[in-house]
């Protein structure tokens, strides 16, 4: 019975992501997991999927239904009834949604296999460790907590053979301290894979609250993704207009759009981030930029260029840069961008002109697996 459940929860669970992979695009799209990820995992609305309903066997068995009449005609024992509802019925069956829970690590693998993205390779093991402790063997001695009672009762039973003072009939097993055995563990260093994310974003005047959403779900799925690549990952956010700040996440996405924009303000703060908390050796680093493409002025964006080329592009795995179409940006910065780093292969751009675009911005920034 146990092991024809757990076939049918496999299967059910190939169904599931079948689905998910079906529909990934409009879930993207939507946004509609933004509001359902809990820690480890989120809850998807499955369409199309058939709930568990009845099969009513053939008239000739008979049963409840099965009297004279035909479809249509009011039931016996009394006169219908007439409704106090409004308008008129439909003649459409309804869509019945399910909820499937799915972990992080599922949703990216998800991602992964529908934008064929390829697993990073990330800089090398970072110099931070990670400690573990593995059992790798049996010992005569320990604490009680990691008592072997499999090995311990064999040990007893074996001596108990031996002496002869084991009865068949009246098979009582008592261990002695000698027969006692623990787990024997071993503590190994790791080193560990780290990465962090640095978000920038512009929300000056031009940059409204459907950008801002735009970016808060491309965000959600690159964070999916990169935390399937890494053990340990670090967020960062900054936030700029004619000046840059660092703030948390819920500021980072909730900020009034105001002000002109300074771009090098938040390159400069990203610089200042990366040299003084994530030394390159140690850590892959992913710089993310969203804006609308306006810049204060020509100078400003040649300082960018410096800080990309002599400070950000030489510690980064890539630099990714959005650009979110808005009626009142320019839309010039991306330009830019390209002439300057034309051969630049860690300098990766994409135009997200709406929610539909989001797909095709991830596979830009991720589909070369640095």
């Amino acid at each position: 019975m146990s092991l024809k459940i757990d076939q049918d929860h496999s299967r059910f669970r190939a169904i599931v992501r079948g689905k998910i992979r079906q529909n990934l695009r409009r879930y993207i799209s939507k946004g509609e997991l933004m509001g359902k990820q809990g820690k480890e995992v989120v809850s998807i609305p499955i369409p199309q999927i058939d709930i568990p309903r009845f099969r009513f066997a053939d008239k000739q068995q008979g049963g409840v239904g099965q009297g004279d009449g035909d479809p249509g005609d009011p039931l016996s024992g009394g006169d219908p009834q007439p409704g106090d509802g409004q308008g008129q019925a439909g003649g459409d069956a309804g869509e019945h949604a399910l909820e499937a829970e799915v972990t992080l690590d599922e949703l990216a693998e998800i991602l992964g296999e529908e934008l064929a993205l390829p697993e990073i390779e990330n800089k090398g093991k970072s110099a931070i460790v990670d400690k573990k402790d593995r059992y790798v063997g049996i010992r005569n001695v320990g604490p009680n907590s990691l008592r072997h009672f499999k090995r311990t009762f064999k040990t007893a039973l074996r001596r108990q053979i031996a002496m002869g003072n084991y009865d068949p009939k009246n098979p009582m097993v008592i261990p002695t301290r000698d027969d006692l055995r623990f787990k024997a563990w071993k503590t190994e260093e790791e080193p560990v894979a780290n990465a962090v994310i640095l978000y920038m974003m512009d929300v000056s005047g031009s940059m409204g609250d459907e950008q801002k959403e735009i970016v808060r779900i491309e965000s959600f799925w690159i964070d999916t993704w990169l935390r399937k690549q890494y053990q340990g990952i670090e967020t960062r956010f900054i936030i700029h207009d004619a000046v840059a700040r660092e703030v948390d996440r819920d500021t980072f996405f909730r900020t009034r759009e105001s002000g002109g924009t300074m771009i090098s303000s938040a390159y400069k703060v990203a610089a200042k981030i990366i040299e003084d908390d994530y030394p390159p050796s140690e850590w892959n680093i992913y710089p993310f930029h969203f804006s609308d493409g306006d810049n204060w002025s020509v100078d400003d964006t040649l300082l960018c260029v410096e800080l990309l080329k002599t400070k950000i592009l030489p510690a980064a795995n890539v630099f990714c840069y959005g650009q979110v179409e808005s009626p009142y940006g320019s839309g010039q910065f991306i330009k830019d961008l390209r002439e300057h780093f034309s051969k630049e292969e860690r300098l990766i751009t994409s135009e997200i002109r709406d929610r539909d675009a989001i797909v095709g911005s991830i596979r830009d920034f991720l589909g070369k697996g640095k």
